[in-house]
C-alpha cells in the first residue's frame, strides 16, 4: 500500500503576513534551542560589584573546553523622567554587552566607558552582542520590598507582567563596532541562529534576579530573604520591540526562507507519521493541556490581541471536542486528520498554535532542523545575468502572481513608504500622501517593484539575457536578485504589499517573535509591543538536569 503523500504546504497561502503574523513559539524556537544547545556547558558569576542601590558591574559566563562567552553587566540610577523604552531614548537602567572570552580589568574599563552610551559608544571585534534594558518600576519596587521585609513577592503581580527588566534593543552582527558574523560563524555552539542574543537575554535575566536580592539584603540585612527559586524561574525578560525589527525578514529572503522551511518540513513529516504511539500523542496532550493554563497569564490592552487570543482560546475547544468525539489515535496518520481537520475548522491563530504543539513529542525530527535555520547569504547574491528575460518573466508568473494583480496607481496600494530615521538610524513608515520625506524611501516595496519590473521585462526582447538588461535597468537589480532567490527558496518572500493601507506592521515583528520564542504578545499600537522572553525557564544553576517542558509551566 502507498504511503500518504503529504506535500510542503503551498507558500502562495503560508506566507500571507495574516498567517505569519499568527505563529507561535514551538520546538524550533531559537531561545529553546539555545537551552538544548548550552545546558552541558559551566556557568559562573565572575564578577559581582553593586553598590546599596544595585548600581555597579556584574560578570556572569558560560564556558566549555577553550571557548567561554562572558556577559558584562553595568547597572545605573537614572531619573525616573528619563526612563524610556522609546528607541530615541539615551539612558537606561542597565546595558550589557556579550564578551567573546574572559574580559581583562582593561576591557572592564574600556566597556564601562562606552556600554552605557549604546550606540553614541563603540566596542570592539572581541565583543559580541550588545543591549539595554529598564525596570518594570512597579514589579521591581514591589520584589525588592516584600523580601527586604522577609516575605515572598506577590505571585498574581509578576505573573501578570512575567518579568522584572525589559530590554529594549538587541544588537549583533558588526553593529557600532561588534565582531562581524563571519568571525565566528564557524562555531558550532552557534550555528542555530541568534545563539547569542539569546545568551545575552538568558545571562541579562539572572542579573535581574541577583540584583533585587542584592538590594534588598543592602537594605535590611537582618531580615531579607532571596527571591524564591521557583517564583525566579517564573520570571523572564520583557522586551519592547518596534519597527526597527520588521524590514529584517524583507532584507533577509534566505534566513526568512530557511525558518519558515524547517518548520513546513517539521510539519509535513510530522503529518506523515503513519503509526502514531499512545506516548508521543500523550505528550502532545500534556503539553496542549499546560498551554492552555498558561494563556491565562495574557494580559493585554490591545483589541487587536484580545481578538486573536479568543479566537485561540474558541479555536481550542472546538479542538477538545473534535478529539473527544471524532478522533481516534489507531486511525493511520492521525496527525495528518488533525492537521486537515484543523485546516478545514479553525482560523489561523488556533490553527498555527496546534502545528506548533504537534511538533512537541518529536526531538529526532526537530532537532537536526535547527542547524538548518541560519544561512549563508552570500550565497545567493550572485545574479546569474547569463540567464534569459523568458526565465525571468517564468519565475515572476509563478512566484509573485498576487503582486502582478497590484493596482499601484490606486492610492491605497501605495499609501505607505519604508524609510530610516535621521536620530537613530532605525527603520520607520510614514505615509505617503501625508507626510514628507518620500524621496528617502528604502526599497521594501517589494511587491510594487516586482509588478515595475514585470510590467517592463514583457515588452523587452525576451531572449536578451538578464547582464543585459541590467546594464539599461540598475534601478531593478534587488528584486531580480530576490527573484533568482525565490526560485530556489519558495519561503523566502512575504506574499504580501508591504506599503498599502491594510499593513498590519505588528504582524511582522509576530513572526520574527515567534521563532525567537517569545511569548505574552502585548501591542501598544499597530507599530511596536512588549513580549516575554525565558519565562518559566530553568535557572544557569538547574541546566544540567532541565526540563524541556519549561515553556509551559509558568
Amino acid at each position: 500500500m502507498n504511503k500518504l503523500d503529504i506535500k510542503h504546504r503551498d507558500p502562495n497561502e503560508i506566507m500571507k503576513l495574516s498567517r505569519l503574523g499568527s505563529f507561535h513559539q514551538s520546538k524550533l524556537s531559537f531561545l529553546r534551542s539555545f537551552i538544548r544547545e548550552f545546558k552541558n556547558w559551566d556557568y559562573k558569576n565572575n564578577l559581582f560589584e553593586l553598590d546599596l542601590n544595585g548600581n555597579g558591574s556584574a560578570i556572569y559566563s558560560f564556558s566549555r573546553k577553550d571557548r567561554v562567552y562572558s556577559l558584562v553587566c553595568f547597572s545605573q540610577y537614572i531619573d525616573p523622567d528619563e526612563r524610556s523604552d522609546r528607541v530615541i531614548a539615551n539612558k537606561w537602567d542597565a546595558a550589557f554587552v556579550l564578551y567573546d572570552g574572559i574580559p581583562s580589568t582593561k576591557d572592564i574599563n574600556r566597556l564601562r566607558k562606552n556600554v552605557p552610551k549604546q550606540e553614541l559608544g563603540r566596542v570592539s571585534c572581541s565583543e559580541l552582542a550588545l543591549s539595554r534594558a529598564n525596570k518594570s518600576v512597579r514589579v521591581f519596587d514591589h520584589v525588592v520590598e516584600a523580601l527586604s521585609q522577609g516575605t515572598q513577592p506577590d505571585k498574581k503581580l509578576l505573573n501578570k507582567v512575567g518579568y522584572l527588566y525589559r530590554t529594549t534593543a538587541v544588537y549583533g552582527s558588526g553593529k557600532f563596532g561588534l565582531a562581524d558574523r563571519f568571525r565566528i560563524k564557524d562555531r558550532k555552539e552557534i550555528y542555530g541562529p541568534f545563539r547569542l542574543e539569546m545568551m545575552l537575554v538568558y545571562l541579562v535575566r539572572q542579573f535581574t534576579f541577583d540584583q533585587v536580592n542584592h538590594i534588598a539584603k543592602s537594605k535590611n540585612p537582618k531580615k531579607a530573604v532571596e527571591l524564591d527559586l521557583d517564583i525566579a524561574r517564573n520570571l523572564g525578560i520583557g522586551n519592547s520591540t518596534g519597527l526597527g525589527m520588521a524590514p529584517f525578514i524583507i532584507n533577509h529572503p534566505t534566513l526568512l526562507h530557511n525558518w519558515i522551511y524547517s518548520r513546513e518540513t517539521a510539519l509535513k513529516e510530522i503529518r506523515s507519521i503513519e503509526k502514531v504511539d499512545q506516548e508521543a500523542f500523550n505528550h502532545f496532550k500534556y503539553c496542549l493541556d499546560k498551554s492552555k493554563a498558561m494563556m491565562e497569564s495574557w494580559q493585554t490592552d490591545s483589541q487587536f490581541q484580545n481578538h486573536k487570543i479568543n479566537l485561540l482560546k474558541q479555536g481550542l475547544v472546538q479542538f477538545d471536542q473534535f478529539l473527544e468525539k471524532e478522533f481516534s489515535i489507531k486511525d493511520k496518520y492521525p496527525w495528518n486528520n488533525i492537521y486537515i481537520w484543523a485546516s478545514n475548522n479553525l482560523q489561523d491563530e488556533a490553527l498555527e498554535y496546534i502545528v506548533s504543539m504537534m511538533m512537541e513529542p518529536y526531538d529526532d525530527i526537530i532537532n537536526p532542523l535547527i542547524n538548518n535555520m541560519s544561512s549563508d547569504e552570500e550565497k545567493y547574491f550572485t545574479i546569474p545575468g547569463h540567464k534569459k528575460i523568458s526565465d525571468l518573466r517564468s519565475i515572476l508568473e509563478k512566484n509573485y502572481k498576487s503582486f502582478l494583480e497590484i493596482d499601484f496607481n490606486e492610492k491605497i496600494n501605495n499609501t505607505n513608504f519604508w524609510f530610516i530615521s535621521k536620530n537613530k538610524a532605525e527603520p520607520r513608515i510614514a505615509n505617503r500622501y501625508e507626510d514628507f520625506g518620500g524621496d528617502l524611501e528604502q526599497p521594501l516595496a517589494i511587491a510594487r517593484d516586482i509588478k515595475q519590473l514585470y510590467e517592463k521585462i514583457i515588452l523587452e526582447e525576451q531572449t536578451s539575457s538578464i547582464s543585459n538588461f541590467l546594464s539599461k535597468n540598475d534601478e531593478f537589480r534587488h528584486v531580480i536578485r530576490r527573484a533568482f532567490i525565490v526560485e530556489k527558496c519558495p519561503y523566502s518572500e512575504i506574499q504580501d504589499n508591504t506599503i498599502g493601507d491594510s499593513l498590519v506592521p505588528i504582524d511582522m515583528l509576530r513572526l520574527k517573535l515567534s521563532f525567537f520564542g517569545a511569548v505574552k504578545f502585548d501591542p501598544r499600537s499597530d507599530k511596536w509591543l512588549r513580549i516575554c522572553m525565558f519565562q518559566g525557564a530553568p535557572l544557569p544553576d538547574d541546566l544540567k538536569n532541565y526540563d524541556d517542558h519549561w515553556v509551559y509551566k509558568n
